[in-house]
């Protein structure tokens, strides 16, 4: 963590806001990104942008600075990896069946791809493919949807990641869940402020979520 501080006091006194509107390469030299950092991109898909069947106030918003995040990890030589909801039909938390959603992210669908415009390079670890289980965080997922293939958490372990950058959709939803479980695996993580976006049910939310994530001793960064 003195590491990081360290490199945002740097680039304040150079005079540029650390993941806003910065180059790749830029963010890639501020943050001293490596071969033991990771991506992680949350449910960036078309059901949690706008016209989805589960859109997320400016949800396409992080797509631009996510790409250039993208682009700087690649250039560090660390990994980029997504996490998918893939939802079956009949899932337990759509609101036909008694859950809070309306169906979203059905297996398949254009509303379970990514965001066209979004950068995909990188292993896709999907979750919630099961019809009586909810999975919120990216850490429940496993890869390729395959419960015989590794789990996100362990994959990054085998990859020799240490610290993780995260952002994507929903602040107060996915992206809590997979901060706090991050967290709780024992990586050093960094929240991307400008990169994610709340549903905010309750117009708070997005800014509680922020705080239990940080609480958790995740790092905000703009």
């Amino acid at each position: 963590m003195a590491k990081d501080q360290q490199l945002d006091e740097t680039a304040a006194k150079a005079g540029t806001k650390p993941g806003a509107g910065m180059a790749a390469e830029a963010l890639r030299a501020t943050y001293g990104l490596g071969p033991h950092d990771a991506l992680i991109v949350v449910d960036v898909q078309n059901d949690f942008c706008p016209g989805g069947a589960l859109a997320v106030p400016d949800g396409d918003q992080v797509v631009a600075p996510l790409n250039r995040w993208i682009e700087a990890v690649l250039r560090g030589g660390g990994k980029v990896c997504y996490t998918h909801d893939w939802h079956p039909a009949d899932h337990c938390s759509f609101r036909q069946n008694g859950g809070p959603w309306p169906p979203h992210c059905v297996q398949g669908t254009f509303g379970a791809a990514f965001h066209p415009a979004l950068r995909v390079h990188g292993p896709v670890f999907r979750k919630g493919f099961l019809p009586d289980r909810e999975a919120y965080s990216g850490f429940e997922g496993h890869l390729d949807g395959d419960p015989g293939k590794p789990a996100l958490g362990s994959w990054l372990k085998n990859q020799g990641v240490e610290r993780v950058f995260v952002g994507g959709l929903a602040t107060d939803y996915c992206v809590q869940a997979t901060v706090l479980d991050a967290c709780k695996e024992g990586f050093t993580v960094l929240v991307l402020t400008d990169a994610v976006r709340a549903v905010n049910v309750q117009p708070t939310d997005g800014t509680a979520a922020l705080a239990a994530m940080q609480a958790a001793g995740a790092r905000l960064v703009p």
